[in-house]
Parts: C-alpha cells; structure tokens; sequence
C-alpha cells in the first residue's frame, strides 16, 4: 500500500501530490478532489484572476479575491491537505503568498525561480509549510543556506522537478536531454541534501520526485529510491473534475507522443508544450501582442515576446485552442481517457502494487 508521509507535522495521507497547472487548469475543483482522496490537492496562482469574469477589471485586485475564492471553495469541498502553486516570475508574487497565508492555506509550493525570501511572509502562529520546487541539489542548498541564515527557517519540504514536466522546465534547451539531468540523478543529489540538513537540524526534510511521473510503477521508483512522495500533472487534466474545458481534456486524450514540442516562452524558460497551429504561428512572429495587458510576468518583454502567454493559455482553459495553447508533461502520451480523481487514484494503487509484487519476486 502507498503509506502516508509528513511534511514537518502535518501528515499526508497519500504520497501523491497534484501537480499545480495554470493558466486555471487546477482550481478548486481538481485540488479539492484530490486531497479528498489523500493526497496534496494544488491550486495554481497563476493569473488566477482571469478565469473570473465577474470580478474587478483591476488585475491586481482580482488575482486576490480569485484566489481567496478558490481557496475557500476548496476547504468548502475537503477537509484533506490542499496547496497554492506560486511561480516566483508572477509581479504579485508577494499578493499570492500574503493571501494564501491569510486563507491558512497547508502549503506553499514555489519554483520557476528560487523563492529565496518566501519565509519573511510567514508571522508568528502561521502554520503554512513552505515548499521550494528545484531542479538541482545545488539550488536545493542555496535555498536552504539563505533561508536558514536569513530567517530561520528550514525547507518543510522540497519538490525536485525534472526535464520531463510540463509546463516551464528549469533546465536550459540544451540541457533537457543530458543524461546528468536525469530525474534519477536529480533525485539523488537532493536527498542528499535532505540528508544532511536532518544530520545537522535533526528534522526530515522529505522529497517529492516530479516531472513525467505517470503510473504507480512510476511513483514505486521513486518511492523506493527514497522520495517520499510523487508528483502527477498530466495524468490529472483528463479527469472530470480538472477545471478546465472539455475541449482542453480532450487535446490531452488526443495528443501523441509526436505532438510535444519544447518552445521558448515569454517567461524566459523553455516549456513543454503540445503543439499546435497557434504556436506555430506564434513561432513565425505572426502572434506579437500589441500591448501588454497584464504585466504578469517579470521576466517577460512585451517589445520582444512572440505572444502574450497569459491570453493565451486563459484562451486555451476556455477551450479556443486556436487562439491558445496547452503545457504538458513527456507522459500526455498515456492517457487514452477522461476518468474521476478517485478512478486515477485506485489505477495508480493497483498500478503500484503490482510494480511491487514484481519487484519483490
């Protein structure tokens, strides 16, 4: 059986964590199933504010109260253990942190940047965990050092994404395919970090392996290499209580191995993407925004960027794929359906099970 973990004192009933998967593809919906069957239920703060469209036209202001929104509406629908994804590049960063602490929620997961000052928001009786998404082991002990001399403060947790994720990848183009960057690798350099900050603070700092996990065969792998959790995205879109479209789900149940392409996002990252006409045409120029209508991203440059991802993936969560587009994970391949959270859940333990019984023989 798939065995709880903790994440400092808070325990985790299943060591499977959902993926958070903006623009709106995980809100309330998908992270309130989730966590409804154990696992860590994630909503992504990305541009949150967009998928409101009742709410103030001030960007700013609607990104709160969107988020404040899906927070609650989640803890309405589950009393399980339930995230906010909150990318480091996003200019209200600190207006996502401030909320989703006020709204108490469990964890703060961080990454697309080292979120080296995320403790300074927490105050004293706060019981949000934080917990940094990293691509090395060295990014892993930079954000340990800065956190513990600065506010001391140790990592509840760290998630080590690889290559194979969807969305934006911490990993340079030419660096995606080198064997060195292998999540088993990455794994193993960051807990051996983790390893070194229990011998030295005498506290478990548990890893969570991401990045083109799919199966329970998947998760066992991990498991057994000494992760204590495993994070799933794509196998999650195609399921009735994902909060995207219909017609989003089904780009996932249709795509092919061949149809994933890694493209150069406004962000300043390359992301996975299933690819199709709209990006086509963004990568030929023919997309260039007329003016930046959000100031979402830090990284971006509205002068020089090939499209305005924002509207584009708000396009893509309201079903105009041709006016948008879909990040994914290596996996998309696999999924053949759209399924329940609870049916994703009990293929993934039998999945597991059997990927034990083999393993033991």
């Amino acid at each position: 059986m798939l065995k709880s973990f903790h994440i400092n004192d808070l325990k985790v009933p299943v060591p499977i964590v959902q993926g958070g998967m903006g623009v709106g593809i995980s809100l309330s919906g998908l992270a309130s199933a989730v966590a409804n069957m154990g696992g860590i239920g994630i909503i992504s703060s990305v541009a949150i504010g967009l998928t409101n469209t009742t709410g103030s036209n001030n960007y700013k202001k609607n990104n709160i109260q969107t988020l404040r929104d899906e927070i609650r509406k989640a803890r309405s629908m589950s009393s399980g253990v339930l995230g906010v994804n909150i990318m480091t590049v996003i200019t209200n960063f600190q207006d996502m942190v401030k909320t989703s602490i006020e709204e108490g929620i469990d964890i703060i997961f961080s990454g697309a940047g080292l979120p080296l000052d995320l403790p300074k928001y927490l105050n004293k009786g706060d019981k949000t965990k934080l917990v940094p998404i990293v691509s090395s082991g060295r990014a892993a002990s930079i954000i340990s050092e800065k956190w513990l001399n600065n506010y001391n403060y140790l990592p509840d947790a760290f998630v080590i994404e690889g290559p194979k994720a969807g969305g934006h990848l911490g990993f340079k183009n030419n660096m995606i395919e080198n064997k060195n960057n292998d999540l088993d690798h990455l794994v193993d350099d960051v807990l051996e970090v983790s390893k070194n900050l229990e011998q030295k603070h005498n506290r478990k700092v548990p890893i969570i392996a991401a990045g083109g996990i799919y199966s329970g065969a998947d998760i066992h792998h991990y498991l057994n290499k000494g992760v204590s959790a495993a994070q799933l995205g794509t196998r999650f879109v195609a399921t009735e209580e994902c909060d995207a479209s219909e017609v989003f789900k089904e780009a996932f149940v249709q795509a092919k191995e061949q149809d994933v392409e890694i493209i150069k996002s406004p962000v300043g990252m390359p992301g996975r993407t299933i690819f199709n006409q709209f990006l086509k045409d963004a990568m030929n120029g023919d997309r260039r925004p007329a003016i930046c209508r959000h100031h979402c991203i830090k990284t971006c440059n509205p002068k020089t960027t090939l499209f305005c991802i924002a509207d584009a993936l708000i396009s893509a969560y309201n079903g105009n794929l041709a006016t948008g587009f879909a990040f994914t994970g290596s996996s998309v391949g696999q999924v053949t359906k759209i399924s329940k959270v609870q049916q994703v859940f009990e293929d993934i333990k039998q999945e597991y099970q059997q990927a034990k019984k083999s393993f033991l023989k």
